[in-house]
């Protein structure tokens, strides 16, 4: 499945290693497991995800994480990009965290248009739209702490909320706000 390199990474994972690189802020230290814990803040519903995904039952954990982050207004489902995956377990397992603390997953376009009117902060063409795009939080680690890792990958666009306390994270081109 495109995007699960993970493999690769997981395989370079000591038991105990730093964190964010020293230019980008304080490091901790993180003790890896083999899983993706998820709380969605909106509808309390809870997942946790083998991490690498097992090839043997990959396409059916995506349709899991799918569902789950779905457009909690509307229903609607729309595949995730597994990248995105491979990005939240960099920085859980960078920072130590546990379970993510999902704000916002897919969002259909009559969501993104509704949210656009509300605010000057949701993007005309944004990345949750296809799936590539998701506002977290870190149980256990300072929303500073998960900017600062995520822009240290220097993968996809990292957006920080300090207002609002959280971090928006997507598979695009690297970029920052």
């Amino acid at each position: 499945m495109k995007g699960l390199a993970a493999t690769a990474l997981f395989a370079g994972v000591s038991s105990h290693y730093k964190t964010c690189e020293a230019s980008v802020g304080k490091c901790l230290k993180g003790t890896p497991d083999d899983t993706l814990s998820f709380l969605h803040t909106h509808t309390e519903e809870t997942l946790t995800i083998p991490y690498p995904l097992p090839q043997n039952s990959a396409h059916s954990i995506m349709q899991d994480v799918n569902y789950f982050l779905r457009d909690f207004r509307t229903g609607d489902v729309h595949d995730i990009d597994p990248e995105l995956l491979d990005i939240l377990f960099q920085i859980k397992h960078r920072t130590g965290g546990k379970t993510f603390q999902v704000i916002s997953g897919y969002r259909s376009p009559a969501t993104n248009r509704m949210l656009r009117k509300r605010s000057h902060g949701v993007a005309k063409h944004s990345l949750h739209m296809s799936g590539k795009a998701i506002d977290i939080r870190l149980t256990g680690v300072k929303t500073l702490t998960v900017r600062n890792c995520a822009l240290a990958l220097k993968k996809g666009g990292v957006g920080y909320y300090r207002r609002s306390d959280f971090v928006h994270v997507d598979s695009g081109r690297f970029r920052y706000w």
